[in-house]
């Protein structure tokens, strides 16, 4: 189930579009101003961001702005009721992926959210960074940060978490884990991939009783959701 996050400031459109995107089996999560919207948006993974331009106590233009500063690369699709080509512009240079122009149908914009979420996220296939919740991967380097800090990661571990990020939403089983991450010949043991997920969530998930990044899939595997 893909998450969408909705920050609208007008309670109608706001209850409107959480139904419909429900109905149509999206995960809805729900913002009435810019500053909670930034601070969910950082803090938590979606799959999408629908975001109003007009919003109180943080426009959706200076939202986006403080995103992209953040390297957090969730797909945007702006909603504005103004018309001007200007204001469409400065949202996609400032790194919004599409937009919808109020009043909308629905059906446009259930099938631009369809459109960009068909679309290889570059997260999957990452040659630069990724970012999730507060934590700051740089593939690169081979660098992690944890709120701005440098965390320390093992050889393996910093794989397998590259390994998840790269497979990020797929249903993971230990073999393939062993097999892709450890290598045909090093002949661990599915207990091998267990150790190494609970230490890489001891570093990583704010809450190891309770995961929101590396989830158990019970019976088959494991799942990255950030």
């Amino acid at each position: 189930m893909k998450r969408l996050l909705l920050v609208e400031d007008e309670p109608g459109l706001r209850l409107t579009l959480t139904d419909r995107l429900a109905l149509e089996g999206y995960a809805i999560e729900t913002s009435a101003d810019g500053e909670s919207g930034l601070e969910r948006a950082s803090a938590e993974p979606f799959d999408l961001i629908l975001l109003d331009v007009m919003l109180p106590r943080l426009n959706g233009f200076d939202l986006l702005t403080e995103l992209r500063r953040r390297g957090i690369q969730t797909p945007v699709i702006m909603l504005t009721a103004r018309g001007q080509v200007v204001d469409r512009v400065v949202g996609l240079k400032l790194g919004a992926d599409d937009y919808v122009t109020k009043p909308f149908e629905m059906v446009e914009l259930l099938a631009r959210i369809e459109a960009r979420l068909r679309r290889t996220p570059v997260a999957l296939h990452p040659a630069g960074g990724y970012q999730f919740g507060d934590i700051r991967v740089d593939f690169r380097r081979a660098e992690i940060t944890k709120a701005g800090e440098p965390l320390e990661l093992s050889a393996r571990e910093f794989q397998l978490l590259r390994y998840f990020i790269e497979h990020r939403g797929a249903t993971l089983t230990r073999e393939e884990l062993l097999n892709e991450v450890w290598g045909y010949n090093a002949m661990p043991s599915t207990r091998t991939v267990d150790v190494h997920v609970a230490w890489l969530r001891q570093k990583i998930e704010p809450n190891v009783r309770h995961p929101q990044f590396i989830l158990t899939v019970h019976g088959l595997g494991y799942k990255f959701a950030g």
